[in-house]
C-alpha cells in the first residue's frame, strides 16, 4: 500500500510552524542551555517564559509548576525529542554535558558511533547525530 499523502498536500496550508515550545521547570535555565548549545540568542526571557533563536529555528520554554521530566528508556515516557546534527559526535556530546546535559542511560546499542542520546537540564531527551 502506498501513502501519497505525505508528499502531496490535499490543500493549501492554513498555517505555518512558527516555533516549538517545551514545558520545563525553569524557563531561564533552559534558554541559557539551548542558546549556548545551538550558538543562538535568547530572544525573550521574562519570568515563566523564554525564547531562543538559532539557525532560523525558534524554541520557546514555558515554566509549568507541575512539570515532571520524561523518563528515558527504550520503553520510556518521552513524547518527542530534538535531533541535532554535528560533524564531531564526541565533541558535541562533551560540550552538551559541559553545559549541563546528562548522558542518557541506557544508550541504544544501534546508536554506537552514529548518535548519542542526552538529557537537557529539564530531563528532555535529545540526540546529537552525524547525518549523511
Amino acid at each position: 500500500m502506498t501513502n501519497d499523502t505525505a508528499s502531496t498536500p490535499s490543500s493549501a496550508p492554513v498555517a505555518a510552524l512558527a516555533m516549538v515550545t517545551i514545558d520545563c521547570d525553569d524557563a531561564h535555565a533552559m534558554a541559557r542551555f539551548w542558546s549556548e548549545l545551538l550558538g543562538g540568542q535568547i530572544a525573550h526571557d521574562e519570568g515563566d517564559y523564554s525564547m531562543v533563536t538559532a539557525g532560523g529555528v525558534t524554541l520557546g520554554f514555558g515554566r509549568d509548576p507541575q512539570y515532571r521530566a520524561p523518563q528515558w528508556s527504550q520503553a520510556g515516557t518521552k513524547q518527542f525529542h530534538l535531533d541535532l546534527s554535528t560533524d564531531d559526535l564526541d565533541a558535541a556530546a562533551a560540550r552538551a554535558q559541559e553545559l549541563g546535559a546528562a548522558l542518557a542511560d541506557p544508550q541504544p546499542p544501534e546508536a554506537a558511533g552514529k548518535w548519542v542520546v542526552l538529557l537537557d537540564p529539564a530531563g528532555h531527551p535529545f540526540c546529537v547525530a552525524i547525518w549523511g
